[in-house]
């Protein structure tokens, strides 16, 4: 099994990190990782802020919100929490707002399973609270904060489940997340749209 395809059937949403410091080589990384995501026309509209510093991660915080469907019990809790940031930036000069997404997309995806492999968790956090984020880290008018991805080697393994009518993730009394996903046999077809073939 390729390392791509590993870390793509193995990668989990963590929301619990071990207070290690993600060496700044590994967070450059992660960002080239992005940089180099497809881009519609090749606009590359996006640039990328890595927020290590303790000061500024503890302000930033408070500012996103985590698991909406447990919250609070998916809040990572205080010597569990991010060790770094990266938020994914939007340059309006360079961008054409219909394409914006899947760039956005394509992009932390890259940076997600790279982290993955490296064994580094992520957190891609689009609920948040863009005025007061940007205002805490200057962002100057031609940028827009589109999501924050949250940084840190797991301490947590949440558990993959057969989707049975409902997309809520929940945390067994042991404090494991186990999260539902739909079969390949419910989303895949071939040829024909009239049945799943598995």
């Amino acid at each position: 099994m390729s390392s791509v395809y590993r870390a793509i059937i193995q990668r989990r949403t963590i929301r619990r990190f071990k207070q290690k410091k993600i060496p700044r080589s590994l967070l450059k990384k992660l960002v080239n990782a992005g940089r180099l995501a497809p881009s519609a026309a090749n606009l590359q509209p996006l640039e990328f802020l890595v927020i290590d510093k303790k000061e500024l991660r503890e302000r930033l915080f408070p500012y996103l919100n985590w698991a909406g469907y447990i919250s609070p019990l998916g809040n990572p809790p205080v010597g569990k929490r991010p060790t770094a940031y990266i938020l994914i930036l939007i340059n309006k000069k360079k961008e054409n707002p219909l394409f914006t997404p899947y760039d956005v997309g394509a992009s932390a995806e890259n940076i997600i399973l790279t982290a993955w492999e490296l064994g580094i968790g992520t957190c891609w956090v689009k609920s948040l609270d863009r005025e007061k984020i940007s205002a805490l880290i200057n962002l100057p008018k031609n940028l827009i904060l589109d999501s924050v991805l949250a940084l840190g080697y797991r301490d947590e393994m949440p558990r993959l489940e057969v989707w049975r009518n409902s997309v809520k993730y929940w945390k067994d009394k042991a404090g494991c997340l186990h999260v539902p996903k739909r079969r390949l046999s419910d989303v895949l077809h071939i040829n024909s749209l009239s049945s799943s073939i598995l």
